[in-house]
């Protein structure tokens, strides 16, 4: 299992914590290809060092605060809860629908970077699903694809909501949950 942002040492927390927020700055005043490595060294007062020190490039951190922005509205709506469950699996759908709204919003990212989203959410939805299959004893390889098909078909369904808002959250995930739990379920 990946490891999180809170699991990591508090310096490395903050320094990380300061380079998203300059990043996340910048991405309001200019294009994502517009923002050097420097820019975000000089807003975040981190040496150009220390960012390598960190991440490889500025698209490893952008992929790394899309995953912490994500993975942070995740574990605080699903915190307590069983994956097989029908309220968890609803706040799944919301917690998707919440998240994609925002970064609908955001017209800058909406279509730069929706393959980056969608890559990072889905391995997290596919983790957390993964781990509720597995625990009611189906091998591996069948809990695998079942994980990924629910990965999928939730991610899909909650992106075409965010771009037409037809109906509610609750609404989309009354509508798709019955059809996603047959492959959640043994």
């Amino acid at each position: 299992m990946e490891s999180t942002f809170t699991d990591l040492d508090p310096r490395i927390r903050r320094t990380r914590q300061m380079l998203f927020n300059a990043l996340g700055e910048l991405l309001t005043e200019k294009s994502f290809d517009d923002i050097s490595v420097q820019d975000i060294a000089d807003r975040s007062t981190v040496n150009r060092a220390t960012i390598y020190d960190h991440f490889t490039d500025k698209f490893a951190l952008l992929e790394a605060k899309i995953t912490d922005q994500f993975r942070s509205q995740f574990d605080a709506r699903m915190a307590g809860t069983e994956g097989s469950c029908p309220v968890a699996q609803k706040q799944l759908v919301l917690t998707l629908c919440e998240f994609l709204s925002k970064v609908a919003g955001c017209q800058k990212l909406q279509r730069q970077f929706e393959p980056l989203v969608e890559a990072r959410v889905k391995s997290i939805l596919r983790e957390y699903m993964l781990d509720s299959i597995l625990k009611q004893g189906l091998p591996l390889a069948e809990a695998e694809i079942r994980a990924t098909l629910a990965s999928w078909a939730l991610y899909g369904s909650a992106l075409e909501w965010s771009r037409e808002k037809r109906t509610s959250p609750e609404q989309l995930a009354d509508t798709i949950l019955p059809l996603i739990r047959p492959a959640l379920y043994c």
